[in-house]
């Protein structure tokens, strides 16, 4: 709540990543990056494991992107499946665009891919009922096996 009802910072988030500094990466929970796209966890994600898969360029729909900006994204998109299948072992995922505030994006004006590990059963009555998500693994935690499996696994290529 205390995010929530903090003033936001002006900016978008995404691009305020690309300029940090990557010994910024963990603060800024980025898992991994490249020259075109990075992963970055959810700070409030659906479940353990939720990235979100953003490309350098400041871009509010895939129809934005060049040919080579939307590879590079769709690359990376694979690969943090094939990442959180080694790290966490989900049954499922939901992998997904929202283009458009109206269709549900937060950042509107800055196209991201999100990649949700899901198991059976990961959805119970704390939402419904305690308006509230469980998570049952620190970000930190999350981060430290996520980013370590990124840098040990080869890209894969095209």
């Amino acid at each position: 709540m205390a995010y929530i009802g903090a003033p936001q910072e002006p900016g978008c988030l995404f691009c305020g990543v690309w300029e940090a500094s990557p010994a910024d990466d963990r603060q800024n929970l980025v898992v991994h990056r490249d020259t075109q796209a990075l992963a970055m966890m959810n700070k409030f994600p659906y479940n353990n494991g939720h990235l979100m898969i953003a490309p350098r360029a400041h871009e509010g729909s895939l129809t934005g992107l060049d040919d080579q900006q939307l590879l590079s994204l769709m690359q990376l998109a694979r690969r943090s499946l094939s990442v959180l299948e080694g790290v966490m072992h989900p049954e499922g995922f939901n992998v997904g665009v929202n283009v458009g505030q109206v269709a549900g994006a937060g950042i509107p004006d800055h196209v991201h891919v999100h990649v949700v590990p899901r198991w059976n059963g990961d959805t119970n009555f704390m939402p419904v009922l305690g308006e509230v998500k469980v998570i049952n693994e620190h970000l930190d935690s999350t981060w430290e096996k996520l980013s370590e499996a990124f840098a040990s696994s080869p890209a894969q290529s095209s």
